[in-house]
């Protein structure tokens, strides 16, 4: 397609951030968060111009690349949102949501890369695949089998697979069998992409995504206590509290340091489900009251309206009330955002046993 004829191209562009592009497992996909003439912000895939003024989606092989792209490009939001003819307050407005849309979307797919990463390391304990020829493929494909082969090679626990370049999904029936054809669509291609994390901690890609993340999430939660046992770690923890910082947000997970008891740093979990599910922004300079020892982090955030909400600490819905603390041990902690990556690298560093 003429790059001056792709739609809402010539809309202004105020951030960007990769996307998994689910039709090519391994392969990302960068979205550019525009401004239509509604005042809507929308998230659109990204064309860069070739030559004879042809434009092609901006596809990358690996995610650190494209997060430096996007980064680099991200540095400048503020400018780019400061030429536009807009009020000043409906500038700072547009600021706070799109800081906000790009830390959700780089939130999100690096949880996901962790859980990947945790999934594929999961299984790596158990025996490989049986030999590609005791692989069952439709008419005995042997261009299917070795395809199959392949995927099966880096994630043998999956039960259906998308195999990209012979244009067909295939779905497992019992212990090699995949003569199976599913319907070859977008809608199966996610599905594919999310059955290699599910399927690894015993979960299906297809069921709910928000309710299976958040089971992994808990499932993950002994894994991450095991990262206060590190000497990166240690010594990161060591360095936070020097600065005085006692609570450091890290993707989905909390290092949190209770200074009573002789527990000091524990894990807990992260939640944005007060603030981001009703377009609310993290306030960055907001503080956390806590007045109970739940397990969950609830950030400070601040409203459409410009309005600060302190952060709080609770238990999930089926933990049972959080054990409450005395009125005299009630903390007020402001806290510090890590890297969102940094969580990859770092349970990439723990082994299983």
């Amino acid at each position: 397609m003429p790059y001056s004829q792709i739609p809402n191209f010539a809309l202004p562009t105020l951030a960007m951030c990769p996307q998994p592009w689910y039709e090519l497992n391994g392969t990302f996909m960068m979205y550019e968060y525009k401004l239509k003439k509604t005042g809507e912000l929308k998230w659109y895939i990204r064309f860069i111009r070739q030559g004879n003024d042809i434009g092609r989606a901006d596809l990358y092989n690996d995610l650190k690349s494209a997060f430096e792209v996007a980064t680099a490009y991200n540095s400048q939001i503020i400018d780019n949102i400061a030429i536009l003819d807009i009020t000043d307050e409906e500038k700072n407005s547009l600021f706070l949501k799109v800081e906000k849309a790009v830390m959700v979307q780089s939130r999100l797919i690096n949880e996901e890369q962790l859980m990947l990463q945790e999934a594929i390391k999961r299984y790596g304990l158990v025996a490989g695949i049986k030999s590609a020829s005791e692989i069952l493929v439709p008419n005995n494909n042997e261009n299917l089998r070795f395809a199959l082969n392949e995927e099966l090679q880096m994630t043998p626990f999956i039960e259906i697979a998308r195999l990209y370049r012979h244009g067909v999904t295939l779905l497992k029936n019992g212990d090699n069998d995949w003569t199976t054809y599913a319907k070859h669509t977008k809608k199966t291609a996610i599905f594919c992409y999310r059955e290699k994390i599910a399927r690894g901690f015993d979960l299906c890609g297809a069921d709910h995504w928000g309710k299976t993340k958040a089971k992994i999430r808990t499932m993950l939660l002994p894994r991450a206590n095991q990262l206060l046992q590190l000497a990166s770690v240690k010594r990161m923890l060591a360095d936070a509290l020097v600065r005085g910082q006692r609570v450091l947000l890290a993707g989905s997970f909390v290092f949190w340091y209770e200074e009573k008891g002789n527990i000091g740093w524990c894990i807990k979990e992260a939640s944005d489900s007060d603030s981001a599910k009703k377009g609310h922004t993290l306030w960055r300079q907001g503080k956390i009251l806590s007045k109970n020892h739940g397990r969950i982090v609830v950030f400070p955030y601040i409203k459409e309206n410009g309005e600060g909400v302190l952060g709080h600490t609770k238990n999930a819905p089926n933990d049972g009330k959080a054990l409450p603390r005395h009125p005299d041990d009630f903390v007020e902690l402001t806290f510090e955002v890590l890297e969102d990556d940094l969580m990859i690298g770092l349970f990439g560093e723990l082994r299983y046993e």
